[in-house]
């Protein structure tokens, strides 16, 4: 395998493998602008769709007659199945190409999503959400490790971050979106929207996305995959990254899934087109996704993790206080921290894993979407018991294990420093 293939680089050597290293995509190069693009509409179709429901579950609710805690299934459904199928989908990525899965992923995501609206009871919506997330399930890891194979390893965090701040975008614009239209038309026009929003992103994605030069075909064979998966969780800093980006996701998932039914009651009563809004705070992310590169340029991946973890509990603090404005600053900060942790951990896997990059990707992703399925469903069974306190107790306890972790992956870094003593 070349040394484009693996992440190697090459130092000395014959020509050939030097022209191979320095044919993957840099900063400024028109096959990365083209590249960026179209993986950040990806991420905007990817997040769009899989979090439609989110913002109108207080209407959802209504409109069905259930609890915050049933209706929040058909968040939990769409990032379970993501999870639950992540893995068989990068192991076709590894055989059939990045391009082509995340192609067809997206394809199918999009047909579902046009048929959400007719959803005619709750079972029937929860089913056609598990159906969307797990196609959906094709493109987080396939997406990273295209990223890995054609971006040199200098840019690929902000390479990564680019596509992280199109999930961003598209769960920010998604939400919007629904909240306005929702006021005015109801929940289902809202999805159907985005529906249609997201097969232009998936039309522009696949005229955009270079043909991948980089990419050796794998093996399906179950044996294979099974020795690639078993490779990839007994390295003890991979382990420590899934169970970063779970934990992130855990607070995310269930901060922005109950937050609407808090801003619908009192003492803050706001309509749905204004509880939509409150989502342009998705902007944030993209910012600090973005710049996740040069944060871990400053700090290393672990000072970034800490900031991150750190910006994360001041936010959830800070949502406590009964004002609007503190309310929405604290889902600033919330926002910030989680999108720049997952842009710095994801970006980490990538380069840690030097074969079998699809299935390190897709245990990440298996392991962020089980977080945001457990997020979306303790959150909210941590809202109806306690209150918003109880789903801000729920994100402090994720919070603060992502800091034990990391501190314990700075102690081996400190012991694997260390000089063997005989």
């Amino acid at each position: 395998m070349s040394p484009a293939s693996t992440g190697a680089s090459t130092t000395v050597g014959a020509v050939p493998s030097a022209a191979v290293s320095d044919s993957r995509l840099t900063p400024g190069a028109p096959g990365y602008r083209r590249m960026s693009l179209a993986l950040f509409l990806a991420g905007v179709a990817t997040f769009a769709l899989l979090y439609s429901t989110q913002a109108l579950l207080p209407l959802i609710s209504d409109d069905l007659g259930v609890a915050a805690s049933e209706a929040s299934w058909t968040v939990a459904a769409a990032t379970g199945g993501l999870a639950l199928f992540v893995l068989p989908m990068s192991a076709l990525s590894e055989r059939f190409g990045r391009r082509t899965v995340m192609t067809a992923s997206l394809a199918v995501a999009v047909t579902v999503g046009l048929l959400v609206p007719f959803a005619p009871s709750l079972p029937a919506l929860v089913g056609l959400r598990a159906l969307q997330g797990a196609a959906l399930a094709g493109l987080p890891a396939s997406a990273t490790a295209y990223l890995a194979e054609e971006v040199r390893p200098r840019a690929l965090v902000t390479a990564i971050g680019l596509f992280v701040a199109g999930n961003s975008v598209g769960g920010m614009s998604g939400r919007v979106i629904t909240g306005w239209v929702a006021q005015v038309w109801g929940w289902r026009v809202a999805v159907g929207v985005i529906g249609v929003i997201a097969v232009g992103c998936a039309v522009a994605f696949r005229l955009l996305l270079p043909a991948p030069r980089h990419f050796t075909a794998g093996s399906l064979r179950p044996r294979v995959l099974a020795g690639t998966v078993r490779d990839h969780l007994a390295n003890p800093l991979l382990r420590r990254l899934y169970a970063i980006g779970a934990l992130f996701m855990t607070v995310f998932g269930g901060v922005y899934t109950v937050i609407g039914y808090r801003l619908t009651a009192e003492p803050f009563g706001l309509p749905q087109g204004i509880i939509g809004s409150i989502f342009l705070v998705y902007l944030v992310g993209t910012v600090s996704a973005s710049t996740a590169g040069r944060l871990v340029g400053r700090l290393g991946r672990r000072g970034a993790l800490y900031l991150a973890g750190g910006t994360t509990a001041a936010g959830l603090v800070l949502s406590l206080a009964q004002s609007v404005p503190l309310v929405l600053l604290g889902l600033v900060l919330i926002t910030a921290g989680f999108f720049a942790g997952h842009a710095v951990a994801s970006s980490a896997v990538s380069r840690t894993a030097t074969t079998g990059r699809a299935q390190a990707s897709a245990l990440y992703q298996s392991a962020y979407y089980v977080g945001s399925s457990a997020g979306s469903t303790v959150g909210a069974v941590a809202f109806h018991a306690a209150g918003w306190a109880g789903t801000v107790g729920v994100g402090l306890l994720a919070v603060a294990g992502v800091a034990t972790i990391t501190l314990l992956g700075t102690r081996a870094a400190r012991l694997a420093a260390q000089p063997a003593h005989a």
